[in-house]
């Protein structure tokens, strides 16, 4: 039984392997291709711009409100004309905690308003995000999304999840999985 076991788990483990030698390598050509079918005309990089609300690229941030860690209301909304950087995490999430720190510099060094939800219905302890938040010496904007109403509304299904939001309101970048400053600073470039 052990055996099988054993053996159940070496093989999860090179399927996990395969599946992200795979994707990673289809990620890295991917923008490559875009790239060169953007100056053959064929593919735009341009974001198509929409009135409609929703959680794609090019449409409307829906709006919400929020209680933060310091027990201040805030509402997307109330950023209009800002940069916005929407990131959805948890503080069980090894991702989360590694990117915190650069998202952390990202609004230090650039004109945009990180909102960091601590998606507070996955935490063992209500007080996790605060220690969290006190541990690595966060000053960002910290809404809890208590019910999950955010989370779902946003369709967040893997953590940490980041929507860039640009000074009109509108998505221009969806990312699932932790980001690095440098990425940050390459999406951010792209917005308005």
């Amino acid at each position: 039984m052990k055996r099988m076991i054993l053996i159940a788990v070496v093989m999860l483990m090179f399927g996990w392997t395969i599946y992200e030698f795979v994707f990673t390598s289809n990620e890295k050509s991917a923008p490559k291709e875009k790239e060169a079918a953007a100056q053959q005309g064929t593919y735009s990089l341009e974001v198509e711009e929409s009135d409609k609300v929703g959680i794609l690229r090019g449409e409307l941030a829906p709006d919400f409100e929020l209680t933060t860690l310091d027990g201040e209301k805030v509402k997307l909304s109330d950023y209009r004309g800002q940069r916005v950087m929407l990131n959805f995490w948890a503080t069980w999430c090894p991702p989360c905690r590694a990117e915190m720190p650069d998202m952390q510099k990202f609004q230090n060094t650039k004109d945009v308003q990180v909102l960091a939800v601590n998606l507070a219905e996955t935490e063992s302890d209500p007080s996790n995000a605060q220690r969290f938040v006190d541990d690595l010496n966060l000053t960002l904007t910290v809404p809890v999304d208590e019910e999950s109403v955010v989370s779902n509304e946003y369709n967040v299904i893997a953590y940490p999840t980041t929507y860039m939001i640009d000074s009109n309101g509108r998505i221009q970048f969806v990312m699932m999985g932790a980001m690095n400053y440098d990425f940050m600073l390459q999406q951010f470039e792209m917005m308005q």
